[in-house]
């Protein structure tokens, strides 16, 4: 795909060493892996390509922000994310065990693309949590009416009334054994 073009890395032209590469990742590259939890992002990738006579080093390092809804007040935001990540590709004829960080190619490879790469460290540098800590910004964006919602105690007074016959049973064994 055209997204994926500037992502080729020429190792078979590139001396060995240490070799930087920058890449602007936007939303036509993101949009371009199918099922993607995100399409929409302004990032930066700097890669630090170690290039060595059995293996590649590759030091991945992500910053910017991705589009997506804040966890708790679901308003639309602007996520800042940053991560750093390593990998290691490996030359060899034959495959070894597969590892996370660890991939085996031919060493007669004459490019690298790194566009799937980059991608899955995009992905990964986004918190589990999204969450957007607004109130330093001139113009709140967070949704107020949905975060009175939270402040607010829901709990009825029947809800403290009522007992659940399994921790009365524990409290009765735990006192017994007393």
């Amino acid at each position: 795909m055209k997204a994926y073009i500037p992502f080729d890395i020429p190792v078979s032209g590139i001396r060995d060493g240490l070799h930087q590469f920058d890449f602007e990742v936007a939303n036509d590259f993101l949009s371009s892996f199918p099922q993607t939890p995100v399409t929409d992002g302004r990032l930066h990738v700097h890669l630090e390509f170690d290039k060595r006579p059995t293996m590649f080093v590759l030091d991945f390092l992500v910053s910017g922000t991705v589009r997506t809804t804040c966890d708790r007040c679901l308003a639309a935001i602007d996520l800042p994310i940053a991560g750093e990540h390593k990998l290691v590709i490996k030359l060899s004829e034959e495959a070894g065990p597969e590892e996370a960080e660890v991939v085996y190619m031919s060493p007669l490879v004459e490019q690298v693309n790194v566009a799937p790469y980059v991608y899955e460290f995009i992905v990964l540098s986004i918190p589990l949590v999204k969450t957007y800590d607004c109130d330093e910004e001139e113009e709140p964006i967070c949704n107020e009416e949905m975060l009175t919602y939270l402040d607010e105690d829901h709990s009825s007074p029947e809800d403290e009334d009522r007992t659940n016959p399994i921790w009365d049973e524990l409290k009765r064994k735990f006192e017994s054994d007393k």
